[in-house]
């Protein structure tokens, strides 16, 4: 398709999200009672949660997507051979792109746009959490894109019949081109044992902030309560906080009473315990599990260290690949820190929240990949799409 229709059908969507409001937002109150029911807990039921901010939100991401070039025979590379061979190297649709995800319903018109946009058709499958409103998105996305000019069938949702459904979906090798898993460890698990469709995980994030003993504390406390407080449900958000012992005494006590002041859980390992004694509220031990987990939830793991060096090796040891951060003044441990630390998204005086296509210029994402090949973080148009080479000769034949 042109990149034209590809453009109105986008906007087609966003304008019919926002008309549709109502229908969406009736949709999504039978998922949240369900959520309530299940006792699925505060922070997934905000994950599920829609209102109209977030439906305007999610309309303006589509809208977002149309400003975007369009990457489709994008020249990557050009170049002519001794031989007079022209060689062009050009960015191609990958062609049918599943996408499975937990929870999040804007993550069906986030996905929507991006595959169409880059010349993809797209397969949805999203939890049963949150069924009804992906139905209903799914639907309206595809009469409107189909209205604008799309193909029938361009875009597409599959729902029930649980990890059956999610073994056949992945292992369809003659009509899925890529499987998109955007969830938890256990969504990642049950595609390992089953897939047989290229996949690009778009997985957990067990993210850390690093306080450097030269770090400007006053920005340090706003890092660590974006990262872990402003949405702690999403898998850019903080877990587990480190802080050089030099600047310790001053500031573990400030950030602990700061964290436990704005509903936080605190886990800290025994330094930690020892200087936030006088915080005013309990603070529990932090275990071995505590390290490695992604809570998604109002509970942070604190731990004092002795050095960048440390702090790096922690973060190989119990990290997920996700977003880390580094708060310092000091060149040589921020360097040391981004050339050290193994992560998709490394940031030096900042929050690990950034970790967003949307944020990051790309419109909007469908999630961001921990792994190296061929995709590595937020997943926009160009990292849907692959390459082919067009040669032309005239009448070249090989020696």
């Amino acid at each position: 398709m042109d990149t034209a229709t590809k453009n109105t059908a986008l906007m087609a969507i966003a304008t019919a999200l926002r008309v549709r409001g109502a229908e969406i937002l009736s949709a999504n109150e039978r998922d949240l009672d369900a959520g309530r029911e299940a006792g699925i807990g505060e922070a997934l039921l905000d994950r599920l949660r829609l209102n109209e901010p977030r439906i305007e939100g999610m309309a303006h991401a589509v809208q977002s997507v149309v400003a975007l070039p369009d990457p489709v025979g994008e020249v990557i590379d050009g170049y002519r051979l001794p031989n007079g061979l022209d060689v062009r190297k050009v960015r191609v649709p990958l062609g049918v792109v599943a996408v499975v995800y937990e929870a999040r319903p804007n993550v069906t018109t986030d996905a929507a746009a991006l595959c169409l946009k880059s010349g993809n058709a797209i397969v949805l499958r999203g939890s049963a959490t949150a069924a009804h409103s992906n139905a209903v998105l799914c639907a309206i996305a595809a009469e409107a894109a189909v209205g604008a000019g799309l193909p029938d069938g361009a875009v597409n949702i599959v729902a029930g019949g649980g990890h059956e459904e999610l073994a056949e979906l992945a292992t369809q090798k003659d009509s899925v081109d890529l499987i998109i898993p955007r969830g938890g460890e256990g969504l990642k698990a049950a595609l390992e044992e089953v897939a047989t469709v290229p996949v690009i995980y778009a997985a957990s994030g067990n993210c850390h902030v690093y306080v450097d003993e030269t770090a400007d504390l006053a920005d340090a406390e706003r890092i660590v309560m974006n990262a872990k407080v402003q949405r702690p449900g999403v898998c850019n958000a903080a877990e587990t906080l480190l802080v050089h012992e030099n600047v310790a005494a001053e500031f573990v006590p400030r950030i602990v009473q700061a964290l436990l002041d704005a509903g936080v859980e605190v886990r800290g390992d025994e330094r930690t315990r020892t200087l936030a004694k006088e915080s005013r509220g309990a603070l529990g031990g932090a275990t071995e599990e505590d390290w490695g987990t992604e809570y998604l939830a109002m509970t942070l793991a604190v731990k004092v260290v002795f050095s960048v060096q440390e702090a790096i090796e922690h973060i190989g040891r119990y990290g997920s690949g996700h977003s880390e951060a580094i708060v310092t003044r000091d060149t040589a441990s921020m360097r040391a820190f981004q050339l050290g630390v193994d992560a998709a998204c490394v940031y030096v005086n900042a929050s690990t929240r950034f970790t967003d296509g949307g944020e990051f210029g790309m419109g909007a994402e469908i999630g961001n990949s921990t792994q190296k090949l061929h995709v590595r973080g937020p997943i926009g148009l160009r990292e849907l799409c692959t390459f082919k080479y067009l040669v032309e000769g005239d009448g070249h034949v090989r020696a």
